[in-house]
């Protein structure tokens, strides 16, 4: 088998339904990381600012890569598999930190050399959303963007500020806001277990982000249980809480009946089939609502119904 002309700068990561997409990496590391060597820290680095859930590109710094580099990449890999590639994500963390323009040559040529290519995606943090106007993220879905992937987390302020998100609630909504006049179609992620296994706090995140779901009416959403890999400084000392802990079963359950519960908005493709939940769930709301709180109602009942520890993985 002939080797792919791509030469990566691991670590690589993708969603999950971007499983079969050819990857090519336009940035590498995400431009809200800032990290700092230190030869005390699991991964060699200490995070300096950034989300302090986040445990992906500690080790990359961030950097747009040359477009030339870019589009000789692709020019390469089309020469490779041809007509066989209908589907390309942009990697890393988040390719809308680029210019529009550079964008656009970069989509130009996906399409020119990939002659099935049928859908583009990638990451978009709110802050680079929010660096582009309507009219530049329509332009980018005129030249084939088709999807974005984007981590809201949160709809509380409070767990947005501790978690070094960035952003605030009502800024989300205005970014995806742009993003939904564009036309471009949104896949949404919501992080369990953000403010902790207090009940109040807990209920507080999950009524706060129904609240953001609701307002920016996606087109898919998924829900993340977080799940904390050493890191320096660790998600506590970031977040500036020494108390937290990771959330049991149970509490996580019911905090996505708490979001289940509280999402209004209709249509929106639901997903908590990461490997990160206890619980896989899937349905699209309002229609399968009552089902799947029933699902999590029997799923508190008998644990059994649950996915084994080790199993669960980021």
């Amino acid at each position: 088998m002939r080797a792919l002309p791509i030469r990566y700068v691991e670590p690589v990561y993708r969603p999950p339904s971007e499983a079969w997409s050819l990857i090519f990496q336009v940035t590498i590391g995400c431009s809200h990381l800032r990290t700092r060597p230190d030869p005390t820290s699991p991964t060699g680095y200490r995070v300096r600012s950034g989300c302090a859930f986040c445990v992906a590109y500690q080790t990359k710094p961030f950097r747009a890569r040359p477009e030339a580099e870019v589009l000789a990449e692709i020019d390469a890999a089309a020469a490779a598999l041809g007509g066989r590639v209908e589907r390309v994500f942009l990697a890393d963390g988040d390719a809308l930190v680029l210019s529009t323009n550079r964008l656009l040559r970069i989509l130009e040529r996906l399409y020119a050399r990939f002659p099935r290519l049928q859908r583009v995606t990638s990451y978009a943090s709110p802050q680079n959303l929010l660096g582009k106007t309507v009219d530049d993220l329509r332009r980018l879905r005129e030249a084939g963007l088709t999807m974005i992937y984007v981590g809201i987390e949160s709809g509380d302020d409070e767990v947005l500020r501790r978690i070094g998100k960035g952003v605030t609630a009502t800024q989300m909504i205005e970014a995806c806001g742009r993003a939904k006049a564009a036309g471009l179609a949104q896949s949404l992620t919501v992080i369990l277990g953000l403010a902790g296994p207090d009940p109040q706090r807990s209920r507080r995140h999950a009524d706060a982000t129904a609240r953001v779901l609701d307002a920016i009416a996606p087109e898919y959403a998924a829900a993340l249980t977080l799940m904390i890999e050493e890191r320096v400084p660790s998600f506590a000392e970031q977040a500036g809480d020494p108390d937290w802990r990771e959330l049991t079963p149970p509490e996580a359950l019911r905090e996505i009946h708490w979001l289940l519960s509280g999402i209004r908005a209709d249509g929106i493709e639901f997903r908590s089939n990461h490997a990160s939940n206890w619980l896989a769930l899937r349905g699209r709301l309002q229609a399968d609502r009552e089902r799947l709180l029933r699902r999590i109602d029997e799923a508190l009942r008998d644990p059994r119904l649950l996915r084994p520890e080790f199993l669960r993985a980021l």
